[in-house]
């Protein structure tokens, strides 16, 4: 038995999760570990495109800074930057996606994790939107869009909630059993 078998809380994060993928992975049948393995190679894409988008968002930051070119006035500027920032935050929320796929072996990404990263992606567009060039039908459609995907969200949410509290209840004493749903 190695030091690292002995003590699964020694070491560094990255050395105790690697230990406990690679379990987990040898746990599985060939197609749970093929998607092991694809969900692995995307979060290590994603952590690339991130630090990418992050740079280039201090880049252009900075670049704003020191060219004083920060003025209020220029709503283009700011609508530039945010909309950055929200690339940087949707990519984030990928990862995290996953993150929450490998560390309870799930097999499906969460609903609720994929509707909010659309919910942020018509957010980013509202705000990289140019108000003089955008017509009322595109505007509706936008709308339409962050009501629906409020309401899938919403709803998703609750379920969520309802099912934890039914997996709760047999675990306090003297609670009634479950109700069956329809």
């Amino acid at each position: 038995m190695t030091h690292q078998d002995e003590s699964p809380d020694s070491g560094d994060p990255f050395t105790r999760e690697a230990s406990r993928l690679r379990k987990i992975f040898f746990e599985m049948n060939l197609y749970e570990g093929f998607e092991l393995l694809v969900m692995l190679v995307l979060t290590m894409l994603i952590m690339v495109i991130t630090a990418i988008a992050t740079w280039s968002l201090t880049r252009e930051v900075w670049d704003l800074v020191w060219s004083a070119q920060i003025d209020p006035s220029k709503a283009q500027t700011f609508q530039e930057v945010f909309g950055n920032i929200f690339t940087v935050i949707i990519a984030l929320e990928f990862k995290s996606s996953l993150r929450i796929s490998l560390s309870h072996s799930k097999d499906v990404v969460r609903v609720r994790t994929i509707v909010l990263i659309a919910l942020l992606a018509v957010s980013r567009k509202f705000i990289i939107l140019d108000l003089h060039e955008v017509v009322p039908a595109e505007m509706f459609a936008f709308s339409a869009a962050v009501l629906a995907l409020g309401v899938v969200y919403w709803l998703i949410r609750e379920q969520d909630i309802r099912v934890a509290s039914k997996t709760e209840q047999p675990v306090s004493a003297g609670s009634a059993p479950p109700e069956k749903q329809e």
